[in-house]
C-alpha cells in the first residue's frame, strides 16, 4: 500500500488549495503532510484516526489539523463493495503557515491566528453554531476565485481563531515527519485490524506481516501510536459498537459479540473505560436527545 505523504502539496502559483471530494469512499491511506488541513464531511460514515485518537465519523464533522499530524478517514466497509451505491462527499482546504508571506505571522495582528495554528498541532474538532457557519463558508469558498477566495479563507480562519467551541483530538502533537517506510507499515496494521477486528487478532499475526518478533512489534506500535496494540484493537471494536448502538435496535449482547468481544462483562468493562459510560447508558443518552 503506497503512502501519499505530500499528496496535498500546494502549487507555487497558489496561496491555498480547496477541493471537493466526491468519491465512492474517502482516501483509505494513513498519511501526514506538511500543510494545515481543514476538512468537513458532507456525506459518508466510517472511522476516523487522527494522531492517537480513534472515533466514528459522520456528516457534519469539521476538523482542522496541523502539519505532520497523521490522519485517516476510513469509510465503512460497505463503501468498498463494488456493487454499493454509497458515496462520500467532503470539502478539504490545504494551506501553509506562511501562506500570506514569510514573516507575517510574527506581526501583532496575527497573534490570535498563531495561537490557532499552535492548537491545530493536536487537531481540533469544531462544534455548535461556529461549525455550522464555517461549513457554510467553505461551501461558498468552493465557488470563489481570486482575491475574494483569499478574503473568504481569512474570514473562516478568523472565526476558527475566535471561537471556544472546539475540542482537542490527539493527546499530543506530532511534530516529526512520517517517512514512507513508517507510513507503509502502519497502513498494513490499520488495514488488517479494520478488516478483522470482529474476531480475535493475535499479536503474532501483525508481527509476521511486518517481519518483526511479537515483542518488537508490540514495542514499535506503542511508541508510534501512544497506546498498546490491545488498547488500539479494543477502541476500534468499541467505536463500532457505538455505531451499532445508535443506528440499530440490536440487543447489547448481540452487539458485544458482533464487535469481537468474547464476554458481555468484558465488553461492558472496556466500553466504560473508553466511553466513560456503560453501553446501556450510552444508548439511553442517545435516544433521549
Amino acid at each position: 500500500m503506497k503512502a501519499a505523504l505530500h499528496k496535498s502539496e500546494i502549487p507555487l502559483s497558489h496561496i491555498f488549495v480547496i477541493r471537493r471530494l466526491q468519491e465512492k469512499y474517502f482516501d483509505p491511506v494513513w498519511h501526514a503532510h506538511s500543510e494545515y488541513q481543514l476538512f468537513v464531511v458532507l456525506e459518508g460514515t466510517g472511522t476516523r484516526f487522527i494522531g492517537d485518537s480513534i472515533k466514528a465519523f459522520k456528516p457534519g464533522e469539521l476538523i482542522f489539523t496541523g502539519p505532520h499530524l497523521p490522519h485517516l478517514w476510513r469509510s465503512d466497509e460497505a463503501y468498498f463493495n463494488k456493487k454499493s451505491t454509497l458515496r462520500t462527499d467532503g470539502i478539504v482546504i490545504y494551506f501553509n503557515e506562511h501562506f500570506l508571506g514569510e514573516h507575517i505571522m510574527e506581526k501583532e495582528e496575527m497573534t490570535v491566528l498563531k495561537k490557532l495554528f499552535t492548537r491545530a498541532m493536536r487537531g481540533l474538532e469544531f462544534e455548535g453554531a461556529p461549525r455550522t457557519d464555517i461549513i457554510r463558508m467553505m461551501q461558498e469558498l468552493v465557488h470563489l476565485q481570486g482575491i475574494q477566495s483569499v478574503v473568504q479563507l481569512l474570514r473562516i480562519l478568523e472565526l476558527m481563531a475566535g471561537t471556544k467551541a472546539f475540542r482537542y483530538i490527539s493527546s499530543r502533537p506530532y511534530e516529526d515527519e512520517y517517512d514512507q517506510h513508517e507510513t507503509d507499515r502502519l497502513n498494513i496494521v490499520y488495514d488488517y485490524v479494520l478488516k478483522h477486528f470482529r474476531r480475535k487478532i493475535a499479536l503474532e499475526e501483525l508481527a509476521e506481516l511486518l517481519h518483526m518478533t511479537p515483542t518488537s512489534f508490540s514495542r514499535y506500535f506503542t511508541i508510534k501510536n501512544n497506546k498498546p496494540f490491545s488498547r488500539f484493537v479494543s477502541e476500534i471494536r468499541i467505536k463500532h459498537a457505538c455505531k451499532l448502538l445508535t443506528e440499530t435496535d440490536d440487543p447489547i449482547a448481540h452487539i458485544c459479540y458482533e464487535c469481537g468481544f468474547n464476554t458481555l462483562s468484558n465488553f461492558n468493562k472496556q466500553f466504560k473505560e473508553v466511553v466513560l459510560k456503560t453501553p446501556a447508558e450510552y444508548k439511553h443518552e442517545f435516544l433521549s436527545i
